[in-house]
């Protein structure tokens, strides 16, 4: 593992190590106990140089004319994931969103447990998500310290979004996962990843076919 502290690894690898992790726990509910580059390429439309490169960054997990031992090449990516411990996660915004994403069992399944759930919201605050009682805004900076929470999940309005970024970083937060279709800006030393919805969906009708677009025009 030494091999990371000597350069630095892209973001687009960093992000194709959860999609080689997805395929590999697919690949080892069936039963399957190796997988070689080409495999692994073939269903992920990528191109087995690029996996091995990706691989070799953190270390040598194949063997040649074997492959990949699937079960150890799992251990190895949650271990560079940080998966392999538990992750403390907070989220604000306790709308239809914010329930969905309380619900969602990948979060538990991968160690990254959503375990305080904000709101501003009278209405809200009180009440239970997945047996997580609401807790309003204002205690953020006190339950971060306490649970020792180290993501944020936003699920608020636009308007609101920067504002609980803000108390999010304040609070001790170290990484963002903001829903909200807007851009948030944090300290250098603060990860931020945005997932805008509606512009996936906008760049998604790109792909739509031309020619019948064409001839409704």
């Amino acid at each position: 593992m030494s091999k990371i502290v000597d350069q630095k690894i892209s973001d687009a690898v960093v992000k194709r190590l959860p999609l080689y992790l997805r395929y590999l726990t697919y690949l080892q509910k069936m039963g399957i106990k190796t997988v070689s580059s080409h495999q692994l390429a073939k269903e992920l439309g990528l191109n087995p140089a690029q996996i091995r490169k990706d691989l070799a960054y953190f270390g040598e997990f194949g063997r040649k004319g074997i492959g990949y031992d699937i079960s150890y090449l799992i251990k190895k990516i949650r271990q560079i994931l940080h998966l392999d411990q538990i992750i403390h996660v907070a989220l604000v915004g306790a709308g239809n969103l914010g329930h969905a994403l309380s619900n969602y069992n990948a979060f538990k399944q991968d160690n990254m447990k959503i375990i305080a759930i904000f709101d501003h919201s009278p209405d809200k605050v009180g009440k239970k998500i997945n047996d997580i009682c609401v807790r309003d805004i204002s205690e953020l900076p006190k339950v971060v310290e306490e649970l020792d929470i180290k993501v944020g999940i936003i699920t608020v309005p636009d308007y609101a979004a920067q504002e609980v970024a803000d108390k999010m970083v304040e609070a001790g937060i170290e990484a963002i996962l903001n829903f909200a279709p807007v851009i948030i800006h944090t300290p250098s030393y603060v990860r931020v990843h945005h997932t805008d919805l509606t512009t996936e969906l906008h760049s998604l009708a790109f792909y739509l076919r031309q020619d019948e677009l064409v001839g409704k025009s």
